[in-house]
Protein backbone atom coordinates (compact mmCIF):
# COMPACT_ATOMS: atom_id res chain seq x y z
CA UNK A 1 0.00 0.00 0.00
CA UNK A 2 1.19 3.78 -0.75
CA UNK A 3 1.69 6.07 2.00
CA UNK A 4 2.31 9.62 1.79
CA UNK A 5 6.20 10.00 2.35
CA UNK A 6 7.37 12.26 6.01
CA UNK A 7 10.57 14.57 5.94
CA UNK A 8 12.57 10.79 7.26
CA UNK A 9 11.34 8.80 4.54
CA UNK A 10 12.64 11.30 2.20
CA UNK A 11 16.15 11.68 4.05
CA UNK A 12 17.13 8.49 3.31
CA UNK A 13 15.20 7.34 0.23
CA UNK A 14 17.39 10.51 -1.12
CA UNK A 15 20.69 9.22 0.46
CA UNK A 16 23.67 11.11 0.54
CA UNK A 17 25.04 7.93 -1.67
CA UNK A 18 22.48 7.98 -4.23
CA UNK A 19 22.12 9.78 -7.54
CA UNK A 20 19.53 10.32 -10.20
CA UNK A 21 17.97 7.89 -12.73
CA UNK A 22 17.24 10.51 -15.24
CA UNK A 23 20.17 11.52 -17.89
CA UNK A 24 21.10 13.56 -20.37
CA UNK A 25 24.00 13.92 -22.88
CA UNK A 26 27.30 13.97 -21.41
CA UNK A 27 27.77 17.37 -22.01
CA UNK A 28 24.67 18.78 -20.32
CA UNK A 29 24.17 20.06 -17.54
CA UNK A 30 22.25 17.84 -14.98
CA UNK A 31 18.88 17.54 -15.32
CA UNK A 32 15.61 18.31 -12.95
CA UNK A 33 15.09 14.80 -11.40
CA UNK A 34 12.36 12.77 -13.61
CA UNK A 35 13.10 8.89 -13.23
CA UNK A 36 14.43 9.31 -9.69
CA UNK A 37 13.62 10.28 -5.83
CA UNK A 38 15.98 13.08 -6.20
CA UNK A 39 19.56 14.11 -7.47
CA UNK A 40 21.85 13.76 -4.50
CA UNK A 41 24.52 15.87 -6.14
CA UNK A 42 22.12 18.80 -5.95
CA UNK A 43 23.14 20.71 -2.78
CA UNK A 44 19.72 21.87 -2.06
CA UNK A 45 18.68 18.01 -2.01
CA UNK A 46 21.63 17.42 0.22
CA UNK A 47 20.51 19.90 2.77
CA UNK A 48 17.00 18.47 2.86
CA UNK A 49 18.46 15.09 3.34
CA UNK A 50 20.38 16.68 6.53
CA UNK A 51 17.59 18.73 7.91
CA UNK A 52 15.42 15.50 7.55
CA UNK A 53 17.42 13.31 9.78
CA UNK A 54 17.62 16.32 12.26
CA UNK A 55 13.97 16.09 12.39
CA UNK A 56 13.91 12.82 13.54
CA UNK A 57 15.77 13.01 16.22
CA UNK A 58 13.94 16.28 17.24
CA UNK A 59 10.39 14.16 17.01
CA UNK A 60 12.45 11.23 19.00
CA UNK A 61 13.58 13.60 21.33
CA UNK A 62 9.74 15.21 22.07
CA UNK A 63 8.51 12.00 22.68
CA UNK A 64 11.54 11.48 25.23
CA UNK A 65 10.85 14.50 26.72
CA UNK A 66 7.02 13.96 27.25
CA UNK A 67 7.79 10.77 28.49
CA UNK A 68 10.22 11.71 31.08
CA UNK A 69 8.05 14.33 32.26
CA UNK A 70 5.47 11.83 33.35
CA UNK A 71 5.01 11.01 37.16
CA UNK A 72 5.37 7.51 36.37
CA UNK A 73 8.98 7.50 35.02
CA UNK A 74 11.76 6.10 37.25
CA UNK A 75 15.25 6.76 37.44
CA UNK A 76 17.46 4.21 35.73
CA UNK A 77 19.91 2.42 38.28
CA UNK A 78 23.08 4.32 36.58
CA UNK A 79 26.00 6.53 37.98
CA UNK A 80 26.40 10.40 37.54
CA UNK A 81 24.94 12.71 34.72
CA UNK A 82 23.81 9.05 33.07
CA UNK A 83 21.21 8.90 35.07
CA UNK A 84 17.68 8.94 33.12
CA UNK A 85 14.69 8.19 33.84
CA UNK A 86 13.08 4.95 31.97
CA UNK A 87 9.77 4.24 30.58
CA UNK A 88 7.99 1.72 28.16
CA UNK A 89 9.66 0.78 25.32
CA UNK A 90 8.48 1.58 21.74
CA UNK A 91 6.83 -1.40 20.38
CA UNK A 92 9.97 -1.69 18.08
CA UNK A 93 8.83 -5.12 16.80
CA UNK A 94 5.09 -3.73 15.14
CA UNK A 95 7.18 -0.63 13.68
CA UNK A 96 9.35 -2.92 12.03
CA UNK A 97 6.51 -4.90 11.08
CA UNK A 98 4.72 -2.13 9.48
CA UNK A 99 7.36 -1.35 7.18
CA UNK A 100 6.82 -4.74 5.37
CA UNK A 101 3.63 -4.63 5.66
CA UNK A 102 3.67 -1.00 3.96
CA UNK A 103 6.05 -2.18 1.15
CA UNK A 104 9.22 -2.52 2.01
CA UNK A 105 10.68 -6.18 0.49
CA UNK A 106 13.21 -6.74 3.81
CA UNK A 107 13.77 -5.09 6.92
CA UNK A 108 15.93 -5.43 9.62
CA UNK A 109 16.93 -3.85 12.87
CA UNK A 110 18.92 -3.26 15.78
CA UNK A 111 19.29 -1.07 18.91
CA UNK A 112 21.69 -1.67 21.87
CA UNK A 113 22.25 0.21 25.06
CA UNK A 114 22.64 -0.99 28.69
CA UNK A 115 19.70 -2.08 29.55
CA UNK A 116 18.29 -3.24 25.71
CA UNK A 117 19.44 -5.82 23.34
CA UNK A 118 16.70 -5.84 20.32
CA UNK A 119 16.90 -7.02 17.25
CA UNK A 120 14.36 -8.33 14.77
CA UNK A 121 13.65 -8.93 10.45
CA UNK A 122 10.16 -8.50 8.51
CA UNK A 123 9.44 -9.07 5.44
CA UNK A 124 11.42 -11.24 2.38
CA UNK A 125 14.57 -11.47 0.89
CA UNK A 126 14.20 -10.82 -2.26
CA UNK A 127 11.41 -9.86 -4.83
CA UNK A 128 10.33 -13.86 -4.72
CA UNK A 129 9.16 -13.80 -1.92
CA UNK A 130 10.17 -17.72 -0.69
CA UNK A 131 12.30 -16.93 1.84
CA UNK A 132 12.12 -14.99 5.26
CA UNK A 133 14.36 -11.93 6.05
CA UNK A 134 16.78 -12.57 9.07
CA UNK A 135 18.07 -10.36 11.55
CA UNK A 136 21.58 -11.59 10.36
CA UNK A 137 20.78 -10.88 6.32
CA UNK A 138 23.11 -8.50 5.18
CA UNK A 139 22.67 -5.87 2.17
CA UNK A 140 24.49 -3.48 0.65
CA UNK A 141 25.35 -1.14 3.07
CA UNK A 142 26.70 1.53 0.59
CA UNK A 143 28.09 4.64 2.32
CA UNK A 144 28.44 3.38 5.81
CA UNK A 145 31.61 2.15 3.72
CA UNK A 146 32.93 5.84 4.54
CA UNK A 147 33.02 5.43 7.77
CA UNK A 148 35.23 1.97 7.40
CA UNK A 149 37.76 4.10 4.70
CA UNK A 150 38.04 7.18 6.82
CA UNK A 151 38.84 4.75 9.88
CA UNK A 152 41.85 3.29 7.72
CA UNK A 153 43.02 6.68 6.50
CA UNK A 154 43.28 7.58 10.34
CA UNK A 155 45.14 4.92 10.87
CA UNK A 156 47.54 5.74 8.37
CA UNK A 157 47.54 9.11 9.65
CA UNK A 158 48.50 7.38 13.08
CA UNK A 159 51.21 5.73 12.03
CA UNK A 160 52.76 8.59 10.50
CA UNK A 161 51.99 7.73 6.33
CA UNK A 162 51.05 11.21 5.94
CA UNK A 163 48.94 13.73 7.67
CA UNK A 164 45.64 15.30 6.99
CA UNK A 165 47.12 17.93 5.18
CA UNK A 166 49.21 16.04 2.54
CA UNK A 167 48.19 16.53 -0.91
CA UNK A 168 46.83 13.96 -2.91
CA UNK A 169 49.33 14.98 -5.11
CA UNK A 170 52.15 14.18 -3.29
CA UNK A 171 50.73 10.39 -2.86
CA UNK A 172 49.68 9.58 -6.37
CA UNK A 173 51.35 12.46 -8.71
CA UNK A 174 48.20 13.87 -11.35
CA UNK A 175 45.31 12.24 -9.97
CA UNK A 176 43.56 15.59 -9.90
CA UNK A 177 45.84 17.70 -12.15
CA UNK A 178 43.86 20.81 -12.14
CA UNK A 179 43.17 20.81 -8.49
CA UNK A 180 46.99 20.07 -7.25
CA UNK A 181 46.12 21.62 -4.13
CA UNK A 182 43.29 18.91 -2.79
CA UNK A 183 44.73 17.15 0.63
CA UNK A 184 43.20 14.19 2.65
CA UNK A 185 41.34 16.18 4.59
CA UNK A 186 39.14 17.60 2.00
CA UNK A 187 38.50 14.20 0.56
CA UNK A 188 37.81 12.77 4.38
CA UNK A 189 35.34 16.08 4.98
CA UNK A 190 33.80 16.50 1.21
CA UNK A 191 35.35 20.06 0.60
CA UNK A 192 37.54 19.34 -2.20
CA UNK A 193 35.26 20.85 -4.21
CA UNK A 194 34.55 17.87 -6.70
CA UNK A 195 31.26 16.86 -7.75
CA UNK A 196 29.68 13.85 -6.43
CA UNK A 197 31.35 11.27 -9.31
CA UNK A 198 29.08 9.01 -9.66
CA UNK A 199 26.34 10.71 -11.62
CA UNK A 200 29.03 11.81 -13.96
CA UNK A 201 30.08 8.21 -13.99
CA UNK A 202 27.25 6.34 -15.47
CA UNK A 203 25.52 9.27 -17.52
CA UNK A 204 27.74 8.41 -20.82
CA UNK A 205 25.88 4.73 -20.89
CA UNK A 206 22.40 5.37 -19.23
CA UNK A 207 21.05 6.88 -22.36
CA UNK A 208 19.16 10.19 -23.47
CA UNK A 209 15.80 9.57 -22.10
CA UNK A 210 14.99 9.99 -18.40
CA UNK A 211 12.50 7.31 -18.49
CA UNK A 212 14.29 4.44 -19.95
CA UNK A 213 14.75 2.60 -16.56
CA UNK A 214 16.79 -0.96 -18.45
CA UNK A 215 18.95 1.58 -20.17
CA UNK A 216 19.63 2.92 -16.51
CA UNK A 217 19.70 -0.77 -15.14
CA UNK A 218 22.29 -1.82 -17.43
CA UNK A 219 24.63 1.51 -16.95
CA UNK A 220 24.49 0.50 -13.21
CA UNK A 221 25.48 -3.23 -13.98
CA UNK A 222 28.87 -2.04 -15.85
CA UNK A 223 31.99 -2.92 -14.33
CA UNK A 224 33.91 0.41 -13.63
CA UNK A 225 37.39 1.26 -12.67
CA UNK A 226 38.14 3.40 -10.28
CA UNK A 227 40.35 5.09 -12.74
CA UNK A 228 36.83 5.80 -14.90
CA UNK A 229 35.36 7.36 -11.75
CA UNK A 230 38.43 9.58 -11.62
CA UNK A 231 38.67 10.32 -15.36
CA UNK A 232 34.84 11.55 -14.67
CA UNK A 233 35.13 13.97 -12.19
CA UNK A 234 38.59 15.45 -13.54
CA UNK A 235 36.31 15.83 -16.94
CA UNK A 236 33.34 17.71 -15.28
CA UNK A 237 33.14 21.43 -13.45
CA UNK A 238 33.92 21.13 -10.17
CA UNK A 239 32.01 22.84 -7.44
CA UNK A 240 34.52 25.15 -6.14
CA UNK A 241 37.83 25.54 -4.29
CA UNK A 242 39.05 23.17 -1.39
CA UNK A 243 37.63 24.67 1.84
CA UNK A 244 34.89 26.89 -0.13
CA UNK A 245 32.16 24.92 0.90
CA UNK A 246 30.97 21.44 1.61
CA UNK A 247 29.54 19.04 -1.48
CA UNK A 248 29.38 15.48 -0.87
CA UNK A 249 31.66 13.54 -3.25
CA UNK A 250 31.50 9.35 -3.60
CA UNK A 251 34.38 10.20 -6.33
CA UNK A 252 36.49 11.77 -3.38
CA UNK A 253 36.34 8.55 -1.10
CA UNK A 254 37.36 6.63 -4.46
CA UNK A 255 40.23 8.74 -4.37
CA UNK A 256 41.20 7.73 -0.24
CA UNK A 257 40.66 4.09 -1.45
CA UNK A 258 43.18 4.33 -4.49
CA UNK A 259 45.54 6.26 -1.97
CA UNK A 260 45.44 3.68 0.60
CA UNK A 261 46.47 0.85 -1.88
CA UNK A 262 49.12 2.77 -3.03
CA UNK A 263 50.40 3.01 0.33
CA UNK A 264 49.55 -0.42 1.46
CA UNK A 265 50.46 -2.49 -1.60
CA UNK A 266 46.96 -4.11 -0.54
CA UNK A 267 43.25 -3.90 -1.68
CA UNK A 268 41.05 -2.02 0.37
CA UNK A 269 39.04 -5.27 0.94
CA UNK A 270 42.06 -7.05 2.61
CA UNK A 271 42.81 -3.52 4.68
CA UNK A 272 39.38 -2.99 5.95
CA UNK A 273 38.99 -7.45 6.61
CA UNK A 274 42.62 -7.20 8.40
CA UNK A 275 41.77 -4.02 10.52
CA UNK A 276 38.00 -3.25 10.70
CA UNK A 277 36.32 -6.39 10.69
CA UNK A 278 38.61 -9.06 12.62
CA UNK A 279 38.74 -6.18 15.41
CA UNK A 280 35.46 -5.49 15.78
CA UNK A 281 34.01 -8.49 15.32
CA UNK A 282 32.32 -7.86 12.14
CA UNK A 283 31.54 -11.56 11.24
CA UNK A 284 29.62 -11.32 7.88
CA UNK A 285 31.02 -7.60 6.45
CA UNK A 286 32.24 -7.81 3.09
CA UNK A 287 33.28 -5.31 0.45
CA UNK A 288 32.61 -6.82 -2.28
CA UNK A 289 33.52 -6.18 -6.32
CA UNK A 290 31.20 -8.27 -8.38
CA UNK A 291 27.60 -8.63 -8.93
CA UNK A 292 25.69 -11.06 -6.99
CA UNK A 293 24.47 -11.72 -3.79
CA UNK A 294 24.87 -15.26 -2.21
CA UNK A 295 23.27 -16.77 1.15
CA UNK A 296 20.65 -15.21 3.46
CA UNK A 297 21.50 -11.48 2.00
CA UNK A 298 18.44 -9.36 1.26
CA UNK A 299 18.64 -8.57 -2.93
CA UNK A 300 17.73 -5.58 -3.83
CA UNK A 301 15.09 -4.12 -6.06
CA UNK A 302 13.39 -0.81 -7.03
CA UNK A 303 10.00 0.18 -7.69
CA UNK A 304 9.08 2.62 -10.76
CA UNK A 305 5.42 3.30 -10.99
CA UNK A 306 4.54 1.64 -14.45
CA UNK A 307 6.88 -0.89 -13.91
CA UNK A 308 6.20 -2.11 -10.73
CA UNK A 309 9.75 -3.92 -8.85
CA UNK A 310 12.68 -4.32 -10.89
CA UNK A 311 15.40 -6.76 -9.86
CA UNK A 312 18.96 -5.28 -9.11
CA UNK A 313 20.61 -8.51 -8.91
CA UNK A 314 23.01 -7.61 -11.94
CA UNK A 315 23.68 -4.16 -10.16
CA UNK A 316 27.50 -3.86 -9.69
CA UNK A 317 29.33 -2.41 -6.30
CA UNK A 318 32.26 -0.79 -8.52
CA UNK A 319 29.53 1.73 -9.63
CA UNK A 320 30.30 3.17 -6.21
CA UNK A 321 33.85 1.67 -5.93
CA UNK A 322 35.38 2.46 -2.36
CA UNK A 323 32.09 4.76 -1.09
CA UNK A 324 29.54 2.68 -1.09
CA UNK A 325 31.04 -1.37 -1.40
CA UNK A 326 30.30 -3.06 1.20
CA UNK A 327 27.69 -5.90 2.62
CA UNK A 328 27.17 -5.82 6.03
CA UNK A 329 24.35 -6.48 8.30
CA UNK A 330 22.73 -4.08 11.10
CA UNK A 331 24.53 -6.42 13.93
CA UNK A 332 27.65 -5.59 12.59
CA UNK A 333 26.94 -2.35 11.54
CA UNK A 334 26.27 -1.92 15.63
CA UNK A 335 29.75 -3.16 16.33
CA UNK A 336 31.49 -0.76 13.71
CA UNK A 337 30.19 2.33 15.53
CA UNK A 338 30.13 1.14 18.78
CA UNK A 339 34.46 -0.02 18.25
CA UNK A 340 35.10 3.56 16.06
CA UNK A 341 33.66 5.39 19.00
CA UNK A 342 35.02 3.35 22.07
CA UNK A 343 38.35 3.97 20.46
CA UNK A 344 39.32 0.46 19.75
CA UNK A 345 39.95 1.47 15.86
CA UNK A 346 41.87 4.18 16.23
CA UNK A 347 43.05 7.01 18.88
CA UNK A 348 40.46 9.10 20.65
CA UNK A 349 42.10 11.80 19.46
CA UNK A 350 40.90 10.76 15.89
CA UNK A 351 38.01 9.70 16.96
CA UNK A 352 37.42 13.46 17.94
CA UNK A 353 38.42 14.67 15.00
CA UNK A 354 35.97 12.37 12.93
CA UNK A 355 33.33 13.25 15.05
CA UNK A 356 34.07 17.40 14.95
CA UNK A 357 32.65 19.29 11.77
CA UNK A 358 34.92 20.36 9.47
CA UNK A 359 33.08 22.64 7.61
CA UNK A 360 29.71 24.84 7.93
CA UNK A 361 27.08 21.59 7.22
CA UNK A 362 24.11 21.24 8.07
CA UNK A 363 24.42 17.83 9.48
CA UNK A 364 27.88 18.15 11.26
CA UNK A 365 30.23 15.87 8.89
CA UNK A 366 33.19 15.59 10.31
CA UNK A 367 35.85 12.98 8.57
CA UNK A 368 33.95 9.98 7.26
CA UNK A 369 30.85 10.35 10.27
CA UNK A 370 28.01 12.95 10.90
CA UNK A 371 26.15 13.33 13.57
CA UNK A 372 22.50 13.99 14.20
CA UNK A 373 21.47 15.16 17.92
CA UNK A 374 20.99 12.78 20.23
CA UNK A 375 17.25 12.48 22.02
CA UNK A 376 17.96 10.96 25.26
CA UNK A 377 20.94 13.61 26.05
CA UNK A 378 20.32 17.19 25.39
CA UNK A 379 22.73 18.99 23.81
CA UNK A 380 24.69 15.28 22.69
CA UNK A 381 25.07 13.79 19.09
CA UNK A 382 25.00 10.34 17.88
CA UNK A 383 27.32 9.46 15.17
CA UNK A 384 27.73 7.98 11.78
CA UNK A 385 26.54 7.05 8.24
CA UNK A 386 23.50 6.23 6.28
CA UNK A 387 23.79 4.55 3.01
CA UNK A 388 21.88 3.75 0.19
CA UNK A 389 22.01 1.79 -2.98
CA UNK A 390 19.66 2.10 -5.54
CA UNK A 391 17.30 -1.11 -4.25
CA UNK A 392 18.79 -0.48 -0.37
CA UNK A 393 18.76 1.75 2.63
CA UNK A 394 20.95 1.37 5.60
CA UNK A 395 21.83 3.56 8.87
CA UNK A 396 24.01 3.28 11.46
CA UNK A 397 24.58 5.49 15.16
CA UNK A 398 26.07 5.93 17.84
CA UNK A 399 26.58 7.55 21.23
CA UNK A 400 30.18 9.02 21.58
CA UNK A 401 30.79 6.87 24.57
CA UNK A 402 29.96 4.02 22.08
CA UNK A 403 27.49 2.40 24.55
CA UNK A 404 24.06 3.15 22.80
CA UNK A 405 23.80 2.25 19.02
CA UNK A 406 20.89 1.36 16.29
CA UNK A 407 21.05 0.19 12.90
CA UNK A 408 18.59 -0.56 10.40
CA UNK A 409 18.67 -2.22 6.88
CA UNK A 410 15.84 -1.62 4.05
CA UNK A 411 15.43 -3.49 0.88
CA UNK A 412 12.97 -2.14 -1.50
CA UNK A 413 13.24 1.68 -3.10
CA UNK A 414 10.51 3.80 -4.26
CA UNK A 415 12.47 5.92 -6.93
CA UNK A 416 9.49 7.44 -8.88
CA UNK A 417 9.39 11.10 -8.18
CA UNK A 418 6.42 13.11 -6.84
CA UNK A 419 4.21 9.51 -5.96
CA UNK A 420 3.65 8.72 -2.37
CA UNK A 421 6.87 6.47 -0.71
CA UNK A 422 5.85 2.63 -0.47
CA UNK A 423 6.71 2.87 3.23
CA UNK A 424 7.27 5.52 6.11
CA UNK A 425 10.77 5.12 7.81
CA UNK A 426 9.94 7.32 10.28
CA UNK A 427 7.56 4.93 11.29
CA UNK A 428 10.57 3.10 12.82
CA UNK A 429 13.22 5.41 12.69
CA UNK A 430 11.91 7.50 15.60
CA UNK A 431 11.05 4.75 18.14
CA UNK A 432 14.42 3.21 17.34
CA UNK A 433 16.05 6.28 18.46
CA UNK A 434 13.55 6.98 22.00
CA UNK A 435 14.38 3.17 22.78
CA UNK A 436 18.05 4.23 22.89
CA UNK A 437 17.70 6.58 26.08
Amino acid sequence: MHRRTTATATALALSLAAIPAAVAAPDAPPPAPVGAVGTAGDPADQEAVREALREAAAQAATQVAVQRSSPSATALDVPGPARLPSFPRPDLDAALDQLAADGAIGVTATVETSTLRWSDAAGTRDLAGQAPALERSPLRVASNTKMMVATLVMQEVEAGTWTLDTRVDDVIPGLFPDHPEVTIRHLLSHTSGMPLGTYELITPYAGTDPEDWDAFVSAIGRDYSDAEHIAAVNAAPWVGEPVAQFSYSNAGYVALGMLLEEVTGEQVEALVDERIRRPAGMGQTRVLDEPGLRGPALHEAMYVDGRGWIGLDGFDPDVFSHSGSALSTVEDLDDLTRALMSGDLVSEESVEQMVTPSSENPLGYGLGTYAIPDPCRPGEFLHGHDGASFGSLSLALSSRDGTRQLALGVTGRDLTVAQDALYDLNDLLVPMLVATC
